[in-house]
């Protein structure tokens, strides 16, 4: 137990953890002052990460779908069973 820092020992150690620390900016709201213009694009604005998240899904479902239709086709699959045919003739 006389191994703990107390006190003023304790104040030190966490004032110099502190400053080991970077610099966290906290994320702020427009204030009051600002206006009511710049509160009104905030909350016009808070959506849309979600809805530019929402595009990307559904852009990279589409073009699975597509892909997944390419692959499975029958020229497709002839090719990749020809291709796997000659890799295990010419392994062995």
């Amino acid at each position: 137990m006389g191994d703990l820092p107390t006190g003023q020992a304790r104040a030190r150690a966490d004032a110099s953890s502190a400053e080991a620390r970077p610099a966290v900016r906290p994320v702020t709201r427009p204030r009051a002052e600002e206006g009511p213009l710049t509160r009104a694009r905030a909350r016009a604005e808070a959506g849309m990460s979600t809805a530019e998240y929402a595009v990307g899904t559904i852009a990279a479902c589409g073009f699975a779908a597509l892909l997944f239709k390419i692959v499975t086709s029958a020229e497709v699959r002839s090719m990749l069973s020809a291709l796997i045919q000659k890799a295990l003739k010419l392994a062995g």
